[in-house]
């Protein structure tokens, strides 16, 4: 089976004069392959395309995609858009009494999948205007527990609750206090309680408008609990979370599941993923173009076959790499070339206070952050930027820092390709391509403007722009927000060979575990009270490090046998006890 799709936004028709339709040899041989729509833009004939690729080849913006696919899927089409448009095979599953979790890169279906199954969009079954009746759907999902769903849903015995990937764009919708929002949607009784839960408490009060992200984040979160549905939805509940913010957020969330009530995770952050799920679903396919959605299976197996990218029981390669981890081995550091020092620095903003000890970084090393939120990690990584000065200590003035912001404003109506040739000679290079361009996934939005820019799209620019000046540090304020675990990973690579091919350094802030187990050479721990006062501890060995910290959140950790990927220990556990009494929080 094969499909053909045209990415219209992309397509730059008419103004091309067609040079797809031109070389389609079918055309050629007077046949019609290729047509020009209504909207001026190409139309593919499926059933007619020999998927010589030529079109695609053809095409000056990259905006076709011919894909073969196995021919049992042919059947399990649940929706596409438009002719020629993004069709989605199969669908997430709800179990009700547990948690599914999703996992998969974003542009493959997700809120397709999600909108579908809350009965905002009727699924078509692969036939763009068509609408089969209720016994066809029903057919359709025969024999699954997406039959049993679908039944309720068509009965009205669904009540759904999404929260949004996006919390930022909540305060633009809403106008008042966190305390009006949450009694606008409560029907469980339950608003003090949740909020006390959420840590939210004391915000209630609060403008909507004056709240951090990660504040905002447990609003929104709490938000979907109060609705009382019995069908939920978490789109991406940790990020702007802190480790110990997600963990709680995990257990609230978890304890959500009854045999009345389904909860389902979007999670990038494998941790919190493995940690919250009793089951996965896979989703794969090609950004925009098409997506599957595996069978469900536990989430160890789940996690363990997407970092793997074959799915065995589809005989699917859906990457064709594995994703590894290693453990790190100890690092002798009188090998080491020391680049830049700071001395015992001290910072007072308002009622915070923030105490820096005495710190070193050196030469091809890559220093993680972690700490709980408010303890100081972005104010340090303000002083070493230069934005604000310490009260007490300095700097090492001759290093030379290149500064991503934790928040980043999209502001700018240059494009994407413009904004990076204003800051480096290099772009349009083979090198530069290879090092920041394919790696960060930016061919196809250099000619997008700044502010038309998704959350993860703008926060691949910003990394790119980051690392695209030259500078002896690399200092990046939470680099993974908004992206999913691909381009995580293939972002860590990417800072990785940069700061080993030009000798220099990196400073890397976030709270994705995983992803900084997968960069860091060491890790520098903050710790305090929150908003009141912080603390550095380090540059530490990631044994050190990870230890320092673990014990702080009073979390254990080891590392799966198959993939050595790290993976938290339910409290109180067998393992949790005797890695507590070994005094070893961090996986061997």
């Amino acid at each position: 089976m094969k499909i053909a799709v045209i990415d219209k936004d992309k397509c730059i028709a008419p103004d091309c004069g067609y040079p797809c339709i031109k070389s389609c040899p079918l055309n050629r041989a007077g046949k019609e392959c290729m047509s020009i729509g209504e909207d001026k833009k190409p139309i593919i004939d499926e059933n007619m395309c020999i998927a010589c690729g030529i079109c695609v080849k053809r095409c000056p913006v990259g905006a076709i995609h011919i894909i073969n696919l196995p021919e049992e899927l042919k059947s399990q089409a649940l929706h596409r858009y438009s002719k020629n448009g993004f069709k989605l095979f199969r669908t997430i599953i709800p179990h009700f009494g547990k948690v599914v979790g999703v996992l998969g890169p974003n542009g493959i279906g997700k809120t397709t999948a999600i909108s579908i199954l809350a009965g905002i969009i009727y699924p078509n079954l692969g036939n763009p205007g068509e609408k089969p009746d209720k016994k066809e759907i029903l057919k359709f999902f025969r024999g699954t527990e997406a039959q049993v769903y679908f039944e309720k849903l068509f009965n009205n015995e669904i009540k759904l609750a999404v929260k949004p990937q996006y919390v930022d764009a909540i305060p633009k919708e809403f106008d008042g206090k966190v305390r009006e929002l949450l009694e606008k949607i409560n029907s469980t009784g339950k608003m003090e309680e949740v909020a006390k839960e959420l840590g939210i408490d004391k915000i209630l009060d609060r403008d909507i408008k004056n709240i951090s992200g990660g504040e905002l984040q447990r609003v929104a979160i709490a938000a979907t609990i109060l609705k009382g549905a019995n069908v939920m939805f978490f789109d991406e509940p940790s990020s702007y979370l802190d480790i110990k913010q997600r963990l709680n957020v995990a257990e609230l969330i978890y304890g959500l599941a009854d045999e009345n009530t389904s909860i389902n995770v979007i999670e990038h952050d494998l941790i919190v993923l493995d940690y919250i799920s009793d089951l996965t679903h896979i989703m794969y396919g090609k950004r925009g173009v098409y997506g599957v959605v595996s069978h469900p299976m536990s989430a160890k197996n789940g996690i363990n076959t997407y970092l793997g990218g074959f799915l065995k029981d589809e005989n699917v390669r859906f990457r064709d790499y594995p994703i590894k981890f290693e453990v790190h081995p100890p690092q002798v550091s009188q090998n080491f070339q020391v680049l830049a020092k700071w001395e015992e620095m001290k910072k007072k903003l308002g009622d915070f206070q923030l105490d820096v000890s005495p710190g070193e970084i050196n030469v091809n090393e890559i220093v993680g952050v972690l700490g709980e939120n408010g303890t100081g990690k972005t104010t340090f990584a303000r002083i070493l930027a230069g934005e604000i000065k310490p009260d007490d200590g300095k700097i090492d003035k001759n290093m030379k820092i290149s500064y991503k912001p934790q928040y980043i404003k999209p502001e700018s109506e240059l494009t994407v390709a413009e904004t990076l040739k204003a800051v480096t000679k290099e772009f349009g290079t083979d090198t530069y391509r290879l090092q920041i361009i394919k790696p960060l996934q930016l061919d196809y939005l250099l000619n997008k403007k700044v502010n038309q820019l998704s959350g993860g799209e703008l926060q691949r620019v910003a990394v790119a722009t980051c690392l695209s000046r030259e500078a002896d540090i690399y200092l990046l304020d939470e680099p993974s927000a908004h992206l999913d675990v691909e381009q995580r990973l293939l972002i860590a690579k990417a800072i990785k060979d940069l700061v080993k091919k030009r000798k220099s350094s990196a400073i890397v802030i976030d709270h994705d575990i995983l992803f900084l187990d997968y960069i860091s050479d060491k890790l520098m721990v903050f710790k305090g009270e929150p908003s009141k006062r912080g603390e550095t501890i380090g540059p530490l060995s990631m044994k050190d490090g990870m230890n320092t910290f673990l014990k702080e959140v009073n979390i254990t950790m080891r590392r799966d046998g198959q993939t050595k990927r790290p993976r938290i220990n339910k409290l109180d556990s067998v393992l949790d006890r005797e890695q507590k009494q070994k005094g070893e929080y961090y996986y061997s």
